[in-house]
C-alpha cells in the first residue's frame, strides 16, 4: 500500500509500504476514507523536531473496517469509524479519570504498539488499529461525503480546541482570547462559542482566517503581537484582560502572548504543541493568580459529545480544511501547510 514517510526535514515522500496485518486478537485494519496534515508535523517537517531515520508520520484520520482480531467486540467491520490521534483502551484509570492521552496500555500512530504490533502511520491507505474496541469510534450510518472534512476534525482539532476552552473555564458569558489562527485555534473559537462566551477575541493576521473566525463565533480581531497585542486586547477588554485564553500554537512567544491577554484570575488552556522553549513566569503568575492548565489533548472523550453537532451541523469544523489533495501529493500538503497557504489539508487515499 502507499504512505507517507519522513526521511528528513523538509523530505516527505510517498512510498509503498507492508500492507497492515492482525497480530492480536484486539486489533482491526480500518481502510482509510479521508487523513490530513496536521500543524504539529510541521515541527519534523522544519526540523524542530529531529528525524533520526526515515518513519511513518500522520495521526488523524476516518474510514471504513476491512477486518477485526477474534477479541473484538464493539467494532464490526463495515463500519466507518474515527481514531483519535493515539491509541487507547479506554477502560484503564487515567482513561476513567478523562485522561486517556495517558493511557497505562496506549500508544502512537506509526510506531510498534504494546504487543509488539505496528501501528501505522494516518497518512496511508490502511491503518492497524490496535486496542480497537478503546481507540475506535463508531459513527452510526449512512455517512455521507460531505460529513467526512467534520468528522475527521474530531480525530484531533476539534477536539483540541474543545479541550483548550474547557481547560480554560470557558463557560456563558466568558471573554476569551484565543492565541493562534490554525486549525487548532479556529475550532478554539468554534468550542468558546458553543460553550456559551460572550466575547471571543481571535488574534490572527491573515485575512482569511479571520474571515474563518469571525463565521466561526469571533467577535473582535487583535492582529497585533506582543506588547501592542496585550495593549490591543485590555482595550478590548475592559483595560484588564480577559477571563479566559486558550493558547493554541506552542512557542515561548505564543505562550508569553496568552499569559499577558489574561486578567488578574484568569485562566490560560494550553494545547499547542510545545516548541521553542515555551516557559512559564511563575513569578507573574503568583501575583496575579492566573493558572495554566492543560496539555495533549484527550479527544477520545470528547468524540461522543461533539458528534451529534457535527452531524447536525450545529458546529461546523470542517470548513478548517481548505484544500484537498490525493495521498500521493502529500510532500504538496506540507509544503502548503509549511507556506501557511492552507489552514489545512485533507488528503484522500
Amino acid at each position: 500500500m502507499l504512505a507517507t514517510v519522513i526521511h528528513a526535514p523538509g523530505d516527505i515522500r510517498v512510498e509503498t509500504v507492508p500492507d497492515p496485518v492482525l497480530s492480536t486478537g484486539a486489533d482491526a485494519i480500518v481502510k482509510v476514507v479521508a487523513a490530513c496534515v496536521c500543524g504539529s508535523d510541521l515541527w519534523p517537517y522544519r526540523g524542530v523536531q529531529p528525524t533520526t531515520e526515515p518513519r511513518r508520520i500522520g495521526h488523524e484520520f476516518v474510514g471504513v473496517v476491512e477486518a477485526v482480531g477474534d477479541d473484538v467486540r464493539l467494532v464490526e467491520v463495515g463500519d466507518f469509524v474515527i481514531a483519535p490521534f493515539y491509541v487507547c483502551d479506554n477502560t484503564c484509570v487515567n482513561c476513567r479519570n478523562g485522561v486517556s492521552t495517558s493511557c497505562l496500555h496506549g500508544g502512537w500512530w506509526g510506531s510498534d504498539d504494546r504487543a509488539g504490533g505496528f501501528a501505522d502511520g494516518a497518512q496511508g491507505e490502511r491503518v492497524r488499529v490496535p486496542l480497537a474496541d478503546g481507540t475506535l469510534v463508531v459513527v452510526p450510518g449512512p455517512v455521507h461525503d460531505d460529513e467526512v472534512p467534520g468528522l475527521l476534525t474530531l480525530a484531533d482539532v476539534m477536539g483540541t480546541g474543545h479541550h483548550a476552552a474547557v481547560s480554560a473555564g470557558v463557560g456563558p458569558g466568558s471573554t476569551v482570547v484565543v492565541v493562534g489562527d490554525g486549525a487548532v485555534g479556529l475550532c478554539g473559537v468554534i468550542a468558546a462559542k458553543r460553550l456559551g462566551a460572550s466575547e471571543i477575541i481571535a488574534m490572527s493576521r491573515h485575512r482569511d482566517r479571520q474571515d474563518l473566525a469571525r463565521e466561526f463565533g469571533a467577535t473582535h480581531i487583535v492582529a497585533e503581537r506582543g506588547d501592542e497585542g496585550v495593549t490591543a486586547v485590555r482595550a478590548l477588554t475592559g483595560g484588564i484582560g480577559a477571563d479566559c485564553v486558550l493558547e493554541c500554537v506552542g512557542t515561548k512567544e505564543s505562550m508569553d502572548q496568552a499569559l499577558r491577554s489574561a486578567r488578574p484570575g484568569g485562566r490560560v488552556g494550553f494545547v499547542g504543541v510545545p516548541a521553542g522553549g515555551p516557559e512559564l513566569p511563575i513569578g507573574r503568575m503568583f501575583s496575579t493568580n492566573v493558572g495554566v492548565v492543560g496539555g495533549v489533548a484527550p479527544v477520545r472523550g470528547y468524540i461522543e459529545e461533539l458528534l451529534p453537532d457535527v452531524r447536525s451541523g450545529a458546529i461546523r469544523p470542517g470548513r478548517v480544511f481548505d484544500l484537498e489533495l490525493p495521498l500521493a501529493e502529500a510532500p504538496a500538503a506540507y509544503v502548503a501547510m509549511d507556506e501557511r497557504r492552507a489552514v489545512k489539508v485533507l488528503l484522500r487515499p
